[in-house]
């Protein structure tokens, strides 16, 4: 294909198609200072966006359901056959590459960072019937690292486009891509991760998840610049990477109240019933946090097919105030914007409150906790006229290099032509 044109780059990127195309010819240069194609030819290009998480805070894990979407921010890559079974990435930022024999997959290591989670990508491609081999790619990244818009779910599913394209003709599905990447977290990462970052990286648009059985999806008509509106992501300073227990807290408390209601996970119960078990379930657990966390996922998960009916007939507004009522449930029930063992620590806090005093004063607007949560991101929902006073006021506070105003992006992990 070659590189992208200027209507192929307006497709993906809109009115960012411009400083697209400087990235992608920053990218070529990249490349070729450190490959050169086993034929000779130009390289060929893949894109895969971040996501965001609309409504659906915490549920995935217990069998429920996130209405999701991408981003405008993604990861690109520059990629050509190698000619051979080696594998290798460059990615920018990264001092040292990426290198893996697809002919040796039974010597990948775990916990060894990046190298491990291609290696198992591989090996999960492979156990799925699909086709892996040799590629040389530039990676190049927009996506915000360790602040929950799923940066490495967005590399995950841009190498699951750059082998389905090089090596099994574009058979591979977004299931398959999804269940790839979390196969390489559980196995070589020994993360337990669920499927919907990867899913809403994949997809593109917005889309709506059910994890009860699985995983099932289905494409949901909502953008919100077609409300007038951007979406603000605001990386708070402080990442994720040491909060494992804070987070297990959330599934495992959660599954301690399905128990008791005959479940292995929330989806295998109801609302109802754990209101009339509720005083013996308090009594035997003594975790009241596990109780309101529960009451969290089924509130939760009737939010989000509430906003895809109110979506389907049309009544777009009652998505932003469900978003809202979404993000109080997280600080209040969930209870996953601060860490009960460092309670001084509440940067989370302090941007939503911050984000608060200025949708009071404009009159519009929405914010709530983002991702995984006791760190990381906050998502601020403005009016597009007002999204650049949001950014100047925010600034003082966290710093113009953590702002992100961003859109919901239509085209997922794909090749680009």
């Amino acid at each position: 294909m070659g590189f992208p044109n200027s209507e192929v780059l307006s497709g993906i990127y809109g009115k960012d198609a411009s400083r697209a195309k400087k990235r992608y010819e920053s990218l070529t240069e990249n490349f070729r200072k450190n490959f050169i194609s086993a034929d000779g030819a130009e390289p060929e290009y893949f894109t895969a966006p971040g996501r965001t998480e609309i409504i659906g805070n915490h549920t995935d894990h217990n069998g429920g359901k996130i209405l999701a979407a991408s981003i405008t921010l993604d990861t690109i890559a520059a990629a050509s056959l190698s000619g051979n079974s080696i594998i290798t990435i460059v990615s920018e930022g990264y001092k040292l590459p990426i290198i893996v024999d697809t002919d040796k997959l039974d010597e990948v290591p775990t916990e060894h960072g990046s190298f491990s989670l291609v290696g198992g990508m591989m090996v999960a491609a492979r156990s799925f019937g699909y086709k892996v081999g040799g590629f040389n790619a530039y990676v190049s990244t927009e996506v915000i690292s360790s602040a929950g818009v799923s940066s490495s779910a967005s590399f995950e599913m841009l190498v699951c486009s750059i082998v389905n394209y090089f090596f099994n003709d574009g058979t591979v599905d977004y299931a398959h891509y999804a269940m790839m990447g979390q196969f390489a977290e559980n196995k070589f990462w020994n993360k337990a991760s669920g499927l919907m970052d990867q899913m809403a990286c994949a997809c593109g648009g917005t889309i709506l998840l059910d994890f009860s059985d699985g995983v099932k999806y289905e494409k949901v008509n909502f953008g919100f610049d077609a409300l007038g509106y951007n979406e603000v992501i605001i990386n708070t300073g402080k990442g994720h990477a040491d909060l494992s227990a804070e987070y297990s807290s959330i599934p495992n408390e959660m599954r301690l109240v399905a128990k008791e209601l005959g479940a292995d996970n929330l989806c295998g119960s109801d609302e109802t019933t754990l209101l009339k078990k509720l005083p013996a379930i308090r009594a035997k657990l003594g975790n009241d946090r596990a109780v309101l966390r529960a009451l969290h996922y089924y509130e939760e998960c009737g939010r989000v097919e509430n906003a895809a009916k109110e979506l389907e007939n049309g009544n777009t507004e009652e998505v932003l105030r469900m978003i809202d009522e979404s993000g109080r449930s997280s600080w209040e029930w969930l209870q996953n914007v601060y860490c009960i063992n460092d309670p001084k620590e509440q940067s989370i806090s302090l941007a939503l409150a911050l984000t608060k005093l200025y949708i009071n004063k404009i009159g519009s607007g929405v914010c709530r906790i983002h991702g995984g949560g006791f760190a990381g991101v906050i998502m601020a929902v403005i009016p597009e006229e007002k999204t650049a006073g949001y950014v100047d006021f925010m600034t003082p506070y966290f710093g113009a290099d953590n702002i992100y105003p961003m859109g919901i992006r239509q085209v997922g992990a794909v090749h680009v032509e």
